[in-house]
């Protein structure tokens, strides 16, 4: 076996005292060790720091960031971590960790389920946001008022026919404005793993999709009343070319929903762990 490395030993040397003093180990801290450090008490009555000593010689934390501070007279000091810090550790009093995304449901609508391969995985639907629905509900609320007073007048002026097909014409109207609500309601976007589709029609269904593979870009777009009212319009581009996907009016929640596409699209595996723990979760909820 070899040698030691370093200089010969001389108990003459000035500066032997020193450098052991230097490189004697620091003790780790132990929460037992009595009162801080510079207290008087001794070393061996207070905590003592390694040079790692961080966050992780603090429960709770979780082994880097700022040290312990020393003071002069009152010893090592904890670090002073503000209320604003603490609040995105917190849960919440149903004891979920903070998130930026609403829950969906786990499974998709009986619309949605047919149109969806058994190896995809499904990530959510989206019906577009009321204000989609403010022209037919504009002209239904006009036409009420309008023809309900022309019938009126009519009636009074012993014009019958006339009376007759204004009220016709309030039929028709209303009809017109029932089939923009089932519209709307059959009307969704839906988001898998593997793309991006949007399915509409009544009567003459239309599914348009597009690989999340091929978007090479995306972003969404709110006017001030957009702001205001929460929906926005996204715009899908794939290698500059014209596709039937590429704009997609009056989505609710833009901002979500663009986190939840973008999450998808450059962090699967961290989708993947998130909603398998929160079955894991929601399991034990059960269980319990």
């Amino acid at each position: 076996m070899g040698s030691p490395s370093g200089p010969p030993f001389d108990p003459d040397d000035p500066g032997r005292d020193r450098r052991e003093r230097d490189t004697e180990p620091i003790p780790r801290y132990r929460p037992d060790d009595g009162p801080a450090y510079g207290s008087g008490a001794g070393p061996a009555s207070g905590p003592s720091f390694s040079d790692d000593a961080g966050y992780g010689d603090v429960p709770g934390f979780g082994g880097q960031g700022r040290t312990w501070v020393r003071d002069p007279e009152a010893g090592y000091q904890p670090p002073v971590i503000s209320e604003e810090e603490l609040s995105g550790l917190r849960s919440d009093s149903q004891g979920m960790a903070p998130r930026r995304v609403l829950p969906l449901e786990d499974e998709p609508s009986s619309l949605v389920a047919r149109y969806l391969f058994p190896t995809e995985r499904y990530r959510g639907e989206w019906k577009r946001h009321w204000i989609h629905l403010a022209t037919p509900i504009v002209v239904g609320v006009a036409a009420t008022f309008i023809l309900g007073y022309l019938s009126g007048f009519l009636a009074g002026q012993d014009v019958g026919a006339l009376t007759t097909i204004a009220v016709l014409l309030w039929f028709a109207v209303m009809g017109w404005v029932a089939w923009k609500v089932a519209d709307w309601w059959y009307d969704r976007f839906i988001l898998t793993n593997k793309r991006v589709m949007v399915v509409n029609g009544i009567v003459t269904r239309k599914v348009a999709m597009m690989p999340l593979a091929r978007v090479t870009d995306m972003k969404y777009e709110q006017t001030p009343t957009g702001r205001a009212l929460n929906y926005g319009t996204f715009v899908l581009e794939s290698a500059g070319q014209e596709q039937a996907l590429r704009e997609i009016k009056n989505l609710p929640n833009p901002n979500e929903l663009y986190l939840r596409v973008v999450e998808e699209m450059y962090e699967p595996q961290a989708v993947e762990a998130r909603l398998g723990k929160e079955a894991d979760e929601a399991k034990a909820d059960d269980g319990a």
